[in-house]
């Protein structure tokens, strides 16, 4: 499965570990480096930068031939970490960064600097075309199928749409849950794929047994999406808990966003809320669930060993 990701990052597949919020970590990546593909972290899932710098060399020294590393970076003013994480990923090096919620601009040239490759999620063309002018590798185009945060095109309009107006290469991100997504996702001409929600349910992850229960319990059609957490559209799981809650933003929320002055200091708090409730119930399992992920837990049917959901992308 030679593409244009599998040169940048010489992987053996072209799929990279998605970085997820709270769920990816080391002993995850470290298996998804072993089986030939690409695993990322978000830099956020560590709460100091000590920790994040004994993260990434316990990545250095997991890495095997044909696998890949990279940490997923918020650069935008709700990460107030991020000039220090940024500054940590190239003093000790990483194959690349994804770059999210925020313009890439300092990262690609600190990074580039470094020998650091970065990718950019996109949503649009517009945002496309102006992370690519500022130097990145890759796109990852994220659809109306990913988990978490996702875009409103779906997967195959927005690869064309990337794939025609710009030269750099397009990593489809959401809807990838078996080797014929992954199929379908290449003949719209993407390079690669960008896989998070089967791996919730993987042995590693860090999450409850509750959470992991979930996605094997629940399908794509129990996926909706909720303004609830950060401000953004973001998917979670239809539990009893969401609908009793609504998924609208309150009314004080949305006269708050319609004030210029205020709404980026509201979109900061609400994310900040949003993402401690999200690590509560990732972490215990209460009554007040909202469990974040994307309709591709469709073909999760068990938990199971990181090794063995990869086995299931690449050959069924």
């Amino acid at each position: 499965m030679k593409t244009k990701l599998t040169e940048l990052l010489n992987i053996k597949y072209p799929i990279i570990q998605a970085p997820m919020f709270l769920v990816s970590n080391v002993a995850m990546v470290s298996e998804a480096m072993s089986s030939g593909i690409a695993g990322c972290i978000p830099a956020l899932n560590y709460r100091t930068l000590d920790e994040l710098r004994n993260a990434i060399r316990s990545l250095k020294d997991n890495k095997v031939e044909g696998g890949s590393y990279g940490f997923n970076l918020i650069v935008n003013k709700s990460n107030v970490k991020y000039k220090g994480q940024l500054e940590v990923l190239c003093e000790e090096g990483c194959d690349f960064i994804i770059t999210s919620l925020g313009s890439p601009e300092e990262t690609i040239r600190q990074a580039h600097k470094a020998g650091i490759k970065v990718f950019c999620d996109v949503t649009d063309l517009k945002f496309a075309r102006k992370v690519e002018d500022l130097g990145a590798d890759a796109l990852i185009a994220v659809n109306n199928e990913a988990g978490g945060h996702r875009g409103n095109l779906s997967p195959e309009e927005l690869i064309r749409q990337l794939k025609d107006n710009c030269s750099i290469p397009v990593i489809s991100a959401g809807g990838v849950g078996c080797k014929a997504d992954i199929d379908e996702m290449i003949s719209y001409g993407a390079e690669g794929v960008s896989v998070g929600s089967p791996f919730i349910a993987s042995v590693e992850a860090n999450v409850t047994e509750e959470y992991k229960q979930a996605c094997v319990n629940y399908g794509a059609n129990d996926i909706v999406v909720t303004e609830r957490i950060s401000g953004t559209p973001c998917t979670v799981i239809n539990t009893p808990y969401v609908q009793k809650i609504g998924t609208k933003a309150t009314w004080i929320e949305n006269l708050f966003n319609k004030n210029r002055k205020l709404k980026k200091w509201v979109k900061m708090i609400r994310f900040s809320i949003g993402m401690k409730a999200t690590e509560k119930a990732a972490k215990k399992a209460t009554y007040k669930t909202v469990w974040v992920a994307g309709p591709s837990i469709e073909h999760t049917n068990a938990i199971l060993p990181t090794k063995k959901i990869i086995e299931r992308l690449i050959t069924n």
